[in-house]
Parts: C-alpha cells; sequence; structure tokens
C-alpha cells in the first residue's frame, strides 16, 4: 500500500479497521497480513516513533493472536538494523522486549532482542549492564531454540561474567554445557526431526557450527582456571581444543597448542591425573616436530634428579617466547611454580632411592638450604604427596610408605600363621622326643 504525505495516520486507520475484522473473525492469515502491513507502512515513511506506539497498541489489543503477535514481532526485527542511529535502535529493541516478555511463544526472538542490547551495552563500556541484561534470559529451558544457538547464548553469558570478573558465576553458567554435548555426530543429529514435527528453528546464519563452539568453550574455561592458577585444568582445555579435527590438520594452528599442553603438564602438581596425562602426551608422533619439549617431558618421567640451573638455561628463551604465542603467556607466576615442581620432582626422585637420607645431604642433592629444602619436604608431606618424617635434632629424614589398615592386618594374620606352625611343629617335636625315651627306658 502506497502512502502519500500527510496521509500515514488515515493509512494506518484504515487498516486497523481490517486488523480489527479480521481479528474478531479468528483469521489467522488475515491479521497476520493487517499487523505486518501496519509495520511496514511506519518503516518505509520511517515514522520510528509510530512504529514503536503501534507495535505496543497491537499487542494489548483484546483477544489479539498469538501468531499475529510473532509475524510482529519477527518483522520488526528486520528493522532494527535500519535504523538511523542507536538512541532509535535501542528504543525500537526496549518496545519490543517488553511486547515479548512474558509470552512463552516469542521467547526465542526476546532472547535475540536482548542478546543485540547487550552487545550495545558493551560497545559503550557497560559490561555489567550487558552481563546482568544477558542473565536474566534462561536459554537451556528453550525447546524450540536450535542447540548451537543455546550454547553460542550461555557461552556468550559466560564471556560477559568473566569480562566483569565474576568468576562464581561465570562456573554456574559454564556447567550447562556438558562437554559431552560436543562430542555428538552431527550427521545422526539431523536425522532426528524426522521421527516428529519439525518444532527446532534452524539457527541464525551468525552462530558458529558446533566444533566452533568447542573451541571458544574451552578457551573460555582456560580463562576461567587461569585466574585459579589450575594448570592441570588448563591443560586438560588446551588437550580439548588439540583434538578438534581443524586444528589437528593444520601445524601452525596444533603446534602452539601442543607447547602449552606441555607446559602445563609440566607445572601442574603431581598427581595421577597429571601422571596419566604426561604419559599419554609422551605417546603422540607429534611431540617429535617440537624434540625439545619431548626431552623435557621424558626428564620428568624419567626418575633421575634434574639440575635447576640448567634446565632454566636451556629453556628460559622457549618460556618468554610463550607471550608471543596462541593464550599469550604462562603467568606471572608460572616461572617460580615451575621451579617448584622440580624440586617437588627431585624430593620424589630421592624418595624413591632412599629410605634415610641427612637434611643436608637432601639440600646438596636439591640444590637448595638446609632451611628451604626442610620448608619444601614438609609442603610435600602436608598435601599428601609423599610421607615422611623428619629427626631435627639428628637431622636425617625417613621416606617410609604409609601401610593401610588392610595390609596391617594381613602381615598381622600371617605372622599368627608362622607363628602357629611354628608351635605345631615344637609340639610334635617334644612328643616325638618323649617317645623315643619311654621306648628306650622300656628297654
Amino acid at each position: 500500500m502506497e502512502v502519500k504525505n500527510g496521509n500515514l495516520e488515515a493509512a494506518i486507520d484504515q487498516l486497523l479497521n481490517v486488523e480489527k475484522q479480521m481479528r474478531f473473525a479468528g483469521d489467522v492469515a488475515g491479521t497476520k497480513k493487517a499487523v505486518t502491513d501496519i509495520l511496514q507502512l511506519c518503516f518505509e515513511a520511517k515514522d520510528w516513533k509510530s512504529l514503536n506506539e503501534q507495535i505496543v497498541n497491537l499487542s494489548k489489543k483484546r483477544g489479539q493472536l498469538k501468531q499475529a503477535v510473532t509475524a510482529m514481532v519477527q518483522q520488526a526485527m528486520q528493522y532494527i538494523d535500519e535504523t538511523p542511529d542507536l538512541e532509535t535502535r535501542i528504543e525500537l529493541i526496549k518496545t519490543l522486549n517488553s511486547v515479548s516478555a512474558g509470552k512463552i511463544y516469542v521467547e526465542i526472538e526476546r532472547a535475540r532482542l536482548i542478546k543485540k542490547l547487550a552487545k550495545i551495552k558493551e560497545e559503550q563500556g557497560l559490561i555489567a549492564e550487558a552481563a546482568d541484561l544477558m542473565q536474566e534470559v534462561a536459554v537451556e529451558t528453550f525447546g524450540a531454540m536450535a542447540k548451537t544457538e543455546k550454547i553460542a547464548f550461555i557461552l556468550e553469558q559466560v564471556r560477559l561474567c568473566l569480562d566483569r570478573q565474576d568468576y562464581v558465576r561465570a562456573q554456574i553458567l559454564s556447567r550447562k554445557i556438558s562437554p559431552r554435548v560436543f562430542d555428538i555426530d552431527s550427521s545422526k543429529e539431523k536425522k532426528k526431526p524426522k521421527e516428529g514435527d519439525n518444532v527446532v528453528e534452524e539457527p541464525p546464519a551468525d552462530i558458529p557450527s558446533l566444533l566452533e563452539l568447542k573451541r571458544i568453550y574451552y578457551e573460555l574455561m582456560i580463562r576461567y582456571y587461569f585466574h585459579n592458577n589450575d594448570y592441570l585444568e588448563i591443560c586438560r582445555c588446551y588437550k580439548a581444543i588439540y583434538e578438534i579435527p581443524s586444528i589437528r590438520e593444520n601445524p601452525s594452528q596444533w603446534i602452539p597448542v601442543l607447547r602449552k599442553i606441555c607446559w602445563y603438564l609440566i607445572l601442574a602438581p603431581h598427581d595421577p591425573m597429571q601422571s596419566s596425562l604426561l604419559n599419554s602426551t609422551l605417546e603422540d608422533k607429534n611431540l617429535s616436530e617440537i624434540p625439545k619439549f619431548r626431552l623435557l617431558l621424558k626428564q620428568l618421567v624419567t626418575m633421575e634428579v634434574i639440575q635447576w640451573t640448567s634446565l632454566w638455561s636451556s629453556y628460559k628463551d622457549e618460556f618468554e617466547n610463550e607471550k608471543n604465542m596462541l593464550g599469550g603467556s604462562l603467568g606471572d607466576k608460572a616461572a617460580e611454580d615451575l621451579k617448584q615442581r622440580i624440586i617437588e620432582h627431585n624430593i620424589l626422585v630421592v624418595s624413591r632411592y632412599y629410605s634415610r637420607i641427612t637434611l643436608k645431604r637432601l639440600a646438596e642433592l636439591l640444590c637448595l638450604t638446609v632451611q628451604e629444602a626442610e620448608k619444601h619436604l614438609s609442603e610435600m608431606v602436608v598435601s599428601k604427596a609423599l610421607v615422611a618424617k623428619i629427626d631435627r635434632p639428628m637431622g636425617i629424614v625417613c621416606f617410609q610408605v604409609a601401610k593401610d589398615s588392610n595390609e596391617i592386618l594381613n602381615s598381622w594374620a600371617v605372622n599368627l600363621e608362622k607363628l602357629l606352625d611354628l608351635v605345631e611343629k615344637s609340639c610334635h617335636q617334644i612328643h616325638k622326643e618323649t617317645m623315643v625315651h619311654k621306648a628306650a627306658l622300656k628297654v
């Protein structure tokens, strides 16, 4: 419908009468067409104030059809990018947001609107406001939203929480995504809609693929764990990124990731999970492309004392180069923690070969003072990394493996069996001697 100058209100009134007739008649198609035509008239006339007013008025009409409201919101969303300035854009988004609030049939549109508004707030530097806006929406309950769009929305929530340094909320939000969702075969996933109604909407074109979302998820989790200096979890995140096919196919991408895996494995405290990852990484054929790191991991697996000074002189340049590579530097405390891990490795090696050793000799092997050696040893005992007792007056360290209750009971049972065997043999010998002696007397 073409509108001459000044006749916009008359044209809208005419269409409103048509919309009223269609609405009362229950004509879904007619009502949808009338509603969208009204919005189109306002848009073509560039009367943004009138557009906002008509959206609100049409949504409040008595007995307004759900399909008409949905069509109206979807139509108006197309005009957001056509707005002349930022203020008009924000006003239109807020109008649509208020109309769609509390209506389950336009919940996906409302989520997309809030995402747009949050992006504008972020561009204005209002990260806290953007994060608060995004947290209002719980997309995990939306049945009609595509899986990739849900994941992308939650990841955006996590990113904004990390940007505002709200690490507790970031962790809570990240738990809404199960890492197993990234391993589901997408080809099998596409066959599912055939079984029932195709109610799940297609995601917008700007939503990344599932594998790209996997990479984004683990990069965000690296940011979260980096805050706590949880090196083992950071390593596991890089390991997951390393397994993405697109990364594995490109050496310029997987070499920096593999370097990070090696560094964070070394920085992680010694425990069964760290040992398992260390051995599995050593078996990776790609590690031969970076021989210096293969040698470094070999040193940690081998039960030999590592000289910190020679190790640091060999790997200092590689350590400093990480700043210029994927993921940035290893952290402010990384160099200090690296030295700590080498000392812990050396103490574990010494405990493997010695049952008793003087503190002075232990300090010599660790290239530390007696006080520092005692401090590191005590920390390892407290953290239950090993079992040791220090005789401070004598200056002797005793390494012993703690026995659990079952082992102690078993050893007692074995000792009792031996004792009873000895008693039985002794009784037999005494009886035998007695019989021989009696026979000798009778003769």
